[in-house]
């Protein structure tokens, strides 16, 4: 968060940042005015703890919360530009086996971002009988169309259906998920173009809310090979000190207590509450859950939002992986364009 003209007489501070939403006032330590001061500007703030100010601070602060559905949106606006500027037109293909409303809930979300960005969207829903043949040969055909630039399948498949299989099966130049094993291995070395959407959607969050990462100590809560793994992997590249925790991690807490930044990913409502945290870490919140007719995430939200800057749930992490898998998209067709006219020339 950028701080500006503070005051050490009011103890006021003010903040302009464009994607943090309206003022309110919180009540932080001097110990902790005095950790992020010296982080934003080490050649200024030099005074010992309980020197100045041994009392508890108020000051003005916009409130913390990464508004992910703001940053999307202006991705999704900047990418139909460059979209437009392309030769051909950018178009995604998404099979679905069954009809699990959740996965439909998904694609329409997809579909409708592919409209806002020019992509052509083609869904082919195939029965839940559908055998693995089947929708391996559907996958081969897509992978020869060259005028298909990007595939997906959406997860999860019936339990008759190898999953790992699959996704080995889909054109790694097409694979805007960036699944397949080359994509994750070409991330591994760094040099991957088509990197996992919900992990870049998060390393993009980040970035667009003046996050450090390099130095800082980050714990990844979650090792899926969806969303830990290839995230923790993202932050390492990028000099960030990751620990990664799992169920079987024990006493949670004595690692995200001495985080700069939290990512939780572990589809356990409400794991990461406020005494698990020091005030001013920042809390990226991946879990999705349904309970009681209501959407939670893997943090006490309303715990930690007054102290710390998080992602909502919904409106934070989400927006951004789907806008990623339409910026795969592009990406991918930009490299199909190159690579079939460097093979005519």
């Amino acid at each position: 968060m950028a701080l500006e003209n503070f005051s050490m007489e009011t103890g006021f501070i003010w903040t302009r940042n464009k994607n943090l939403s309206a003022s309110k006032k919180l009540t932080i330590s001097s110990e902790w005015l005095y950790r992020k001061m010296k982080k934003i500007n080490n050649k200024t703030w030099y005074f010992r703890k309980n020197r100045y100010y041994p009392y508890i601070l108020s000051f003005e602060c916009t409130t913390m919360i990464i508004d992910g559905r703001s940053i999307a949106n202006t991705i999704l606006t900047n990418l139909r530009e460059e979209i437009e500027k392309l030769s051909v037109k950018p178009k995604l293909s998404v099979i679905l086996v069954g009809e699990s409303p959740a996965s439909l809930s998904y694609i329409k979300q997809k579909e409708r971002s592919a409209l806002i960005t020019g992509i052509d969207f083609k869904l082919h829903q195939l029965s839940v009988d559908t055998t693995e043949k089947e929708l391996q040969d559907l996958i081969y055909e897509i992978n020869k169309n060259p005028s298909i630039h990007g595939l997906i399948v959406q997860l999860p498949l019936p339990k008759h259906i190898d999953t790992n299989k699959i996704i080995e099966a889909i054109d790694p130049r097409k694979d805007v998920d960036g699944f397949t094993s080359q994509n994750i291995g070409e991330l591994f070395l760094g040099t991957a173009d088509l990197i996992s959407c919900t992990p870049k959607g998060i390393m993009r969050l980040l970035k667009e809310s003046s996050v450090k990462i390099q130095g800082e100590n980050i714990v990844m809560v979650g090792k899926s090979n969806i969303v830990g793994k290839p995230l923790s992997l993202l932050l390492m590249n990028a000099g960030g000190t990751v620990t990664v925790c799992n169920k079987d991690t024990k006493n949670v807490a004595e690692f995200t207590k001495n985080a700069d930044i939290v990512i939780v990913a572990a589809g356990s409502p409400g794991l990461v509450k406020k005494d698990m945290v020091h005030p001013g870490a920042t809390i990226i919140d991946v879990g999705f859950t349904l309970m009681d007719g209501k959407i939670r995430g893997d943090a006490d939200f309303e715990a930690l939002e007054p102290t710390c800057l998080i992602t909502p749930v919904p409106g934070g992490v989400g927006p951004m992986t789907v806008t990623m898998l339409m910026e795969n998209t592009y990406i991918a067709t930009k490299s199909q364009i190159i690579h079939k006219n460097t093979k005519v020339s």
